[in-house]
C-alpha cells in the first residue's frame, strides 16, 4: 500500500506559521490514525486548525500490487 498526504499551505502568512500548522496537522492525524481503515482506496480531507480543508490523504496499491 502507498500512503499519500498532500497539504496546501499557500494561504499561510509565513514559513514559520506554515511549519507550525503542518506540525499540528501531522500530530492530529497521527494521533487519530487508529480511527481510520487504511485499506487500498481509503481517503479523507485534511483540515487546518481553523477547520478549513487544506489537503487530502489517500491510500493506493503499492508497487507490488
Amino acid at each position: 500500500m502507498k500512503f499519500v498526504l498532500e497539504v496546501d499551505l499557500d494561504d499561510t502568512a509565513s514559513d514559520e506559521e506554515a511549519a507550525r500548522e503542518l506540525g499540528r496537522i501531522l500530530r492530529y492525524w497521527g494521533g487519530n490514525l487508529h480511527h481510520y481503515a487504511l485499506g487500498s482506496g481509503a481517503a479523507a480531507a485534511v483540515h487546518d486548525s481553523g477547520y478549513r480543508e487544506v489537503g487530502r490523504w489517500s491510500t493506493t496499491p503499492g508497487a507490488g500490487g
